[in-house]
């Protein structure tokens, strides 16, 4: 059964960090694309970046290059989502996504809020 479960979520003032993580089980992970997408309020759910399963080519939404970084750790089943100088219009629930072919699957999601 697969099971992605993030975690790093919270609150933030403008301008810090965070690092989100998603703890994948159940499938073989190192075989999947991974990403990371977020769904603001009223807004559709959106790619924020992807990276392959080598990790070798990674993907980033324009609104994000440069603040954040992709990566994976496939001997620990995990992918993460560094984010740095954050901005209010990143806040969102962010959601961890596994796809391989026409097989795919989403994390429960994890709240980032940024506010001062």
């Amino acid at each position: 059964q697969v099971h992605l479960v993030e975690s790093g979520g919270g609150l933030v003032q403008p301008g810090g960090s965070l690092r989100l993580s998603c703890a994948a089980s159940g499938f073989t992970f190192s075989m999947y694309v991974m990403s990371w997408y977020r769904q603001a309020p009223g807004k559709e759910r959106e790619l924020v970046a992807s990276i392959t399963s080598t990790g070798g080519n990674t993907n980033y939404a324009d609104s994000v290059k440069g603040r954040f970084t992709i990566s994976r750790d496939n001997a620990k089943n995990t992918v993460y989502l560094q984010m740095n100088s954050l901005k209010p219009e990143d806040m969102a629930v962010y959601y961890c996504n596994a796809r391989r072919g026409l097989s795919h699957a989403w994390g429960q999601g994890t709240q980032v809020t940024v506010s001062s």
